[in-house]
């Protein structure tokens, strides 16, 4: 993928933490991951907001399973963001 470098204010403390904890090397994939992140978290707030519209609350049986669905994305994303060599300690 083609990177192109932004200029982004954050606060001090916070990006002084983040560096830190990753290193200064790691900073902007730790950046680029928090983005991807918050993206995917906010396309599903539109999917279900769609969904709702269409088809009306959930019902419980479907609360279960898109609980489920949430936890396997969050599952998948910490396995991404620890790297292969993590994801069997994970499983």
């Amino acid at each position: 993928m083609a990177t192109k470098k932004y200029t982004v204010t954050l606060p001090e403390e916070l990006a002084e933490e983040i560096r830190s904890e990753v290193g200064p090397g790691a900073f902007s994939a730790y950046v680029t991951r928090a983005i991807e992140r918050q993206r995917e978290h906010d396309r599903l707030g539109e999917l279900v907001a769609r969904l709702l519209e269409e088809g009306g609350p959930l019902t419980e049986e479907e609360e279960a399973a898109a609980d489920k669905e949430m936890r396997e994305i969050e599952r998948w994303f910490e396995a991404r963001e620890t790297g292969p060599r993590h994801q069997a300690d994970a499983a």
